[in-house]
């Protein structure tokens, strides 16, 4: 076979059939995740089906926010929702606004804005005279800013998080344990003379690496664990740990939000990077989901990871470095998991009847708020696990 896109692969007009031995890494409509409005518009949708069901997850508090499921920042899509955006926007005309394109990666396209005048003027610059239509790739998408990032160093900085996911019906995810940060090269100011310097505002390391201050050894990356020692020493054990479970607790809600329209091809697995922001009251905000998360390496560590990372993920994918054999169940054993450790298991929740659970259990205990449960110092699992 000559190298095909997925998109060429999985196309009605190709008809190219892939045979039991063949695996390829992307699910054929990944994007339902890994685009920036489709992403958003699945867990809408996720969150009126709960609500629907009557689901406690679906709880709101008197202010109508989600207590459970709010965990991506007010998003609307231009210029389809420019009206609603209008409406939120003159609620709150002091706050500051990220615009995105919907299909674009590396920080390419983003910029800031505090003013519905510098929306229109955005406008009348693009290609065309009115806005750009919503079938166009340079659609755009824009967020509330999250203004309270937790800073280290004064420096604003998010998290890249590796999700591998080997079937989505049932669902089965693993998180690997090597994730990183990415650091601001430039100290961070909520000032809204600095709306304009990408090196205050965006981690991407495609943008850092140009700033003055970039420093090539470490690459301004700090390892999840390095995170995860400062934030105990510094806020203590408890809520390090209920913030990392709440970081896993929206992984797996944003992927149960796509999953019943995610083609569920038995040739496919797909290993997601997860960018997540923590604002100073450490709740963490799930900003988007990467389908080809970058696999250079910057530093010598980058290197390092990044190879035990497709070497881990091809173990999980293709057990045993055997032909690959897409009728498997893809249970793989514990002792080929390497850096990875299995993050939700449908079939095992059902099977220990978790997820009723969770549905008959009422207050706090239902979200990420359960945090984990010690036994003899060991943790448990969550009850969504």
């Amino acid at each position: 076979m000559s190298v095909q896109t997925i998109r060429n692969v999985f196309s009605v007009e190709t008809g190219y059939r892939l045979s039991d031995d063949q695996i390829v890494n992307h699910f054929p409509n990944h994007y339902e995740l890994t685009r920036k409005d489709l992403m958003v518009k699945n867990i809408k949708r996720y969150r009126k089906e709960l609500e629907k069901e009557g689901s406690p997850l679906a709880e709101k508090d008197e202010n109508g926010k989600y207590l459970y499921l709010d965990f991506v920042p007010v998003t609307y899509m231009l210029p389809a929702d420019y009206n609603l955006f209008v409406e939120e926007f003159r609620k709150s005309p002091s706050s500051t606004w990220i615009m995105k394109p919907c299909g674009k990666a590396q920080g390419k396209g983003i910029f800031l804005i505090n003013k519905l005048s510098q929306i229109k003027k955005w406008s009348r610059d693009s290609k065309t005279s009115s806005f750009v239509s919503q079938s166009n790739k340079e659609a755009y998408v824009i967020s509330l800013y999250i203004n309270n990032p937790l800073l280290i160093g004064g420096r604003k900085f998010d998290l890249r998080l590796y999700v591998l996911v080997s079937t989505y019906r049932p669902l089965r995810c693993y998180m690997y344990k090597l994730g990183f940060c990415r650091f601001c090269t430039v100290k961070y100011t909520p000032s809204t003379s600095e709306l304009d310097n990408m090196f205050v505002h965006l981690t991407n390391v495609a943008i850092q690496k140009h700033g003055e201050d970039y420093n090539h050894i470490h690459g301004g990356k700090w390892t999840v664990s390095n995170l995860r020692l400062y934030l105990e020493s510094t806020r203590g054990k408890e809520v390090t740990s209920k913030l990392f479970d709440e970081i896993h607790w929206i992984i797996v809600q944003s992927l149960k939000a796509v999953a019943p329209v995610m083609n569920n091809d038995k040739h496919c697995f797909e290993c997601y990077g997860y960018d997540i922001i923590i604002d100073d009251k450490l709740k963490p905000w799930l900003i988007e989901v990467n389908a080809s998360p970058s696999l250079t390496s910057s530093t010598a560590n980058d290197r390092i990871l990044k190879y035990n990372l497709i070497n881990d993920t091809l173990n999980i994918a293709v057990p045993n470095g055997e032909i690959p054999d897409c009728k498997w169940n893809k249970s793989p054993p514990k002792e080929v998991l390497g850096n990875y450790e299995i993050l939700y298991d449908e079939e095992l929740a059902q099977g220990d009847g978790a997820d009723r659970e969770l549905r008959s259990r009422q207050g706090q205990s239902l979200g990420p708020r359960a945090g984990r449960s010690r036994d003899s110092g060991r943790a448990v699992l969550t009850t969504w696990k």
